[in-house]
């Protein structure tokens, strides 16, 4: 199996004039297709953890490789590209266009990549479909309820069929029912799409095929769902 991930003894420490470490030594390799949760308490790194495999931040010292691109040496605007072909992103807040339909939000997805207008809709269209949403095309987005938005936030993510795909809290918006169906979601993407999610929800954790655990900024545990 292809590797999607792999992050070699990453550290990350941001400068005074309140330094802080907040990763240590992380070393993670996430295989093509899996799915993975990462989890810890508040502070524990999650985030910043996200960042870097998502080329957000660079790390202070360490190796980064997305999709068998080692990002180290990489300019900002090459960065950019690894995160608009190889890289999709799902946070807590949806972020969608209040003016724009379910399928204009999630054409925007492939704004950025010379695609026709008509050949974006129509991705569009299909992925929408995938995620159960195929009856809701001309909807906007105060028109749906949150699962349904975060199902819209999804798709959009997937439409340019990322290698991978970053998730923080997308469940934290959520009540635990429809959370639990978005998260079912995201786990039934495996094999076809490699999904790392942050999440503190344990429930929520346990739907992916393997959990890391992450604490003051070091990798405790990894585990494969029982």
């Amino acid at each position: 199996m292809t590797t999607a991930l792999e992050l070699h003894l990453v550290n990350k420490i941001y400068p005074p004039p309140t330094t802080v470490t907040a990763l240590r030594d992380v070393s993670l390799v996430v295989r093509t297709g899996e799915t993975v949760a990462i989890t810890g308490p508040s502070g524990a790194g999650k985030t910043t953890l996200l960042s870097i495999l998502g080329t957000l931040e660079r790390p202070t010292s360490g190796a980064v490789r997305i999709a068998g691109t080692d990002t180290t040496d990489l300019s900002d605007p090459d960065l950019a590209g690894v995160r608009a072909w190889h890289l999709g992103f799902v946070f807590q807040q949806f972020f969608l266009l209040d003016h724009l339909s379910v399928l204009d939000n999630v054409a925007t997805g492939l704004l950025y990549r010379g695609v026709p207008a008509a050949t974006r809709r129509a991705r569009a269209g299909e992925v929408l479909e995938r995620v159960g949403l195929s009856g809701r095309l001309r909807h906007r987005p105060a028109q749906l309820s949150g699962g349904e938005r975060q199902r819209v936030a999804i798709a959009r993510a997937l439409v340019g069929q990322p290698a991978v795909l970053l998730a923080d809290e997308p469940t934290g918006n959520l009540d635990s029912a429809t959370g639990q169906e978005i998260a079912a979601l995201l786990a039934g993407l495996g094999g076809s799409t490699t999904v790392v999610l942050i999440t503190h929800n344990m429930e929520v954790a346990a739907t992916m095929a393997r959990q890391v655990q992450l604490r003051d900024g070091r990798i405790l545990d990894t585990a494969d769902a029982p």
